[in-house]
């Protein structure tokens, strides 16, 4: 099994990270979502946010979907 290497690229609201999501998979990139509210209401616990997800990507894809990031932070107007 090879090492691999995540790192996030962004963070905010369900709807925020859905359109990061598919602008990234659009462009060939595998991106991994992060929900602690999701995972806390599995396990039976609350959760601080609701709605809140982290996006990662792969370190090799990193330039690639900052990019793609800047360019969705910029149509935001954050």
């Amino acid at each position: 099994m090879s090492d691999t290497s995540y790192t996030k690229i962004f963070s905010g609201s369900f709807i925020i990270v859905q359109l990061a999501l598919d602008r990234l998979i659009s462009a060939g990139i595998n991106a991994i979502i992060k929900d602690e509210s999701e995972s806390g209401r599995l396990a039976g616990f609350g959760a601080s946010i609701q709605g809140y997800q982290e996006l990662y990507v792969n370190d090799e894809e990193l330039s690639q979907a900052e990019r793609i990031i800047s360019s969705i932070k910029e149509e935001l107007g954050s």
